[in-house]
């Protein structure tokens, strides 16, 4: 995936999108095949690779009983940061995803959409190079979404790479530059989205990629 790019992983649901992540950051030992992070393999050397990136995955439980604020403060002493560092960029952070007023509420209170957001805030925090999101805007108000969309467009244009998953094909085709396919665990497709799309929809072509069944003829009469 080309640095300064904001990368885009498509499928349908099970096509294996939170697994190939999973395994490309760490957090689940793949059977065969490498991982490489701005040139530290991930499985040889995890502290280098770890150290260069953030992840935010889908569904991972983070430390509930820890207030928003509280969360950071615990991710940037993980990450050996100075304490007034991290609190600056806390306090920025919270305020720019409009956390700021739940800052002491712990996360366990949070919606899901709050969580996704202070998920995104701790990936954040360190100032990684790569951002690895899994469904960063699902749950997410039309108001934060496009607050997290600035944000990574602008940590793009200051040189940092974005890998994302979604299944919404109108939100990759608007937010990023290259696109890949995949379903049952292959990458059926990868290009740019215009490459990909060749003049039409991404929607379109992701429907052709993977095979659409269409319920048609006598299929779900009863419903009327």
């Amino acid at each position: 995936m080309p640095r300064g790019s904001l990368y885009g992983l498509v499928g349908p649901n099970g096509a294996g999108k939170t697994t190939t992540l999973s395994m490309a950051t760490g957090l689940l030992r793949p059977d065969g095949g490498t991982a490489h992070v701005l040139g530290h393999d991930v499985w040889r050397d995890p502290a280098s690779a770890k150290e260069v990136m953030g992840v935010a995955p889908d569904g991972m439980r983070l430390f509930e009983q820890l207030s928003g604020r509280e969360l950071l403060t615990y991710v940037g002493a993980l990450r050996r940061m100075p304490r007034d560092v991290t609190s600056a960029r806390a306090d920025e952070l919270l305020a720019v995803l409009d956390l700021a007023d739940d800052a002491s509420t712990v996360v366990a209170d949070y919606s899901a959409g709050m969580v996704k957001k202070i998920s995104l805030a701790a990936a954040l925090i360190h100032a990684p190079r790569l951002l690895v999101l899994d469904e960063p805007f699902e749950a997410v108000d039309p108001v934060s979404g496009q607050t997290i969309r600035t944000i990574l467009r602008r940590y793009v244009a200051g040189g940092g790479t974005v890998v994302m998953s979604s299944h919404v094909m109108e939100l990759v085709e608007g937010l990023c530059d290259r696109v890949a396919v995949i379903a049952g665990g292959r990458v059926l497709a990868e290009d740019t989205v215009t490459g990909l799309t060749r003049g039409g929809s991404l929607h379109d072509r992701f429907l052709e990629l993977v095979g659409a069944s269409d319920v048609g003829g006598d299929g779900l009469a009863w419903l009327g």
